[in-house]
């Protein structure tokens, strides 16, 4: 937190004076967060490989993991799907971007684009989730394609004797607990790249090029804030959570993902802490990283939010059939796209070309999308905290004396910094 006022304030000064930025920006405050994002990203792909193998092979039998991914990815279609829904619906009643004066934007250059054409729909969502050579998607950093090899790998494992087994999974939780000590250390630095970050974010994003977009800013974190305390707040009643005290417990991950806009930096941390609050370590294991492709509820919201928004300061009208479509466009792009950089833009350039909206729009959203994708990246952040409680509960493996444990720990301690069960 104090690195997050820091880097407000000094952003602040430096947008108020242009004369001296430039050398600090490039030299000093843009690696500071550059670090640190870099760290996060090495650790991702052993950790997610590391925790899939132990919690698949270390799982009761192959019948059970087939339901409980059958169950978890029931569960995220029907959750991203609402949020879709949920955007359109709140770009229909606030309209954020009619009337918007066109000739008083200015058109930010969109450098997130990929240069490479992607191709969408179900058959190339699917090739492209299985990866021709594994050690080629892990230096890619391609999570799909890793979960996808670490959950065929994880049943291989799971098939052999109890002797050879042991030693696999052993070897593999070995490397997962040093992967969490290592994020430990990191995470020592994050205050450090959280300053840099946001420091460059308030200097390059001044007030008068955001009038216009205000609305939709506003707009976007009042609707993730009603998606919270309605959606999930719902679906945490229905199996026995507060989802205030969920928030709580996770407070230093969500502060983290909002300054950062990065999930990924979170991502060892909402494994244990998931697994602290209740939910059984296989299927946190299993959850989590699948959730962080199949399941971004923030990034959802704001795709029917943000298309409406370009489709309005066009000047478009889009039929309910036209919406409809549009739906059905987004839960397969977004589930494709998901972990290509700048995905959000990748799925709008989709969204848009099937609705036939310009894509020069994009550029309008490009330059304020930080701004925006702090507290989605919170909201996927959260979800995807809830998916595996939700999952433990279903698959009745829910632990309510760690759970009581838990709670109990906010009222005497910090729990920011996981630690270890001796059940995990």
């Amino acid at each position: 937190m104090i690195g997050l006022v820091l880097g407000i304030l000094v952003g602040f000064y430096l947008n108020t004076h242009p004369s001296d930025n430039k050398w600090l920006i490039e030299q000093v405050f843009q690696p500071m967060g550059d670090i640190f994002i870099k760290l996060m990203k090495m650790i991702v792909i052993p950790i997610v490989f590391s925790c899939l193998v132990v919690g698949i092979a270390g799982h009761s039998d192959g019948k059970s993991m087939g339901r409980m991914g059958a169950k978890t990815i029931f569960y995220f279609l029907c959750v991203t799907t609402t949020a879709i829904i949920i955007g359109l619906v709140v770009g229909n009643v606030v309209k954020p971007g009619a009337g918007a004066d066109l000739s008083s934007m200015v058109a930010a250059h969109v450098n997130t684009l990929p240069t490479t054409e992607t191709k969408h729909g179900l058959g190339h969502v699917i090739l492209n989730i299985i990866p021709d050579n594994i050690v080629d998607a892990m230096a890619k950093g391609s999570l799909l394609p890793v979960i996808f090899f670490a959950v065929m790998f994880g049943l291989g494992v799971a098939s052999l004797p109890h002797e050879k087994k042991d030693i696999v999974v052993s070897f593999f939780s070995s490397v997962s607990e040093a992967m969490f000590k290592v994020t430990h250390m990191i995470m020592a630095y994050s205050p450090i790249g959280i300053f840099g970050m946001i420091a460059v974010t308030v200097t390059n994003f001044g007030m008068e090029s955001m009038l216009p977009l205000l609305k939709l800013i506003g707009t976007t974190y009042v609707t993730a804030i009603l998606f919270v305390v309605i959606v999930f707040g719902l679906i945490a009643r229905f199996i026995g959570i507060n989802i205030f005290q969920l928030i709580r417990f996770m407070k230093a991950e969500l502060v983290l993902a909002f300054s950062s806009a990065s999930s990924t930096t979170v991502l060892p941390q909402v494994i244990q802490k998931t697994e602290r609050f209740g939910s059984d370590r296989g299927i946190s294991s299993f959850v989590v990283p699948t959730g962080y492709s199949f399941n971004l509820d923030g990034a959802s919201l704001f795709l029917g939010l943000g298309t409406l928004f370009i489709a309005q300061i066009y000047g478009i009208h889009l039929s309910l059939a036209d919406q409809i479509m549009l739906v059905v466009t987004m839960v397969i792009t977004s589930k494709g796209a998901a972990g290509v950089p700048g995905f959000m833009f990748v799925i709008l350039s989709a969204t848009l070309s099937s609705a036939g909206i310009p894509l020069e729009g994009i550029a309008f959203i490009a330059g304020v999308y930080r701004l925006m994708d702090m507290p989605n990246t919170a909201l996927n952040v959260l979800g995807n905290t809830l998916a595996p409680l939700v999952i433990s509960k279903w698959e009745g493996k829910f632990s309510e004396e760690r759970h009581q444990q838990a709670l109990l720990s906010m009222k005497h301690s910090n729990p920011s910094v996981a630690q270890p069960t001796s059940e995990s």
